[in-house]
């Protein structure tokens, strides 16, 4: 029974730092441009790497 009052905490911490997170990264435009995205990612030659 004292494991739950050790991990009930814990989890709840755990959930709201992964919250935390996705809040973040939507107030930072992670999600602004999917579809861009998405077509970004069929274009190989437009990487400026080595052997270009």
């Amino acid at each position: 029974m004292t494991i739950v009052l050790l991990l009930a905490p814990f989890s709840l911490a755990l959930a709201l730092t992964g919250l935390a997170a996705f809040w973040w990264s939507l107030k930072s435009g992670q999600y602004e441009d999917p579809k861009g995205d998405a077509a970004r990612i069929l274009y190989d030659h437009l990487e400026d790497g080595p052997g270009d």
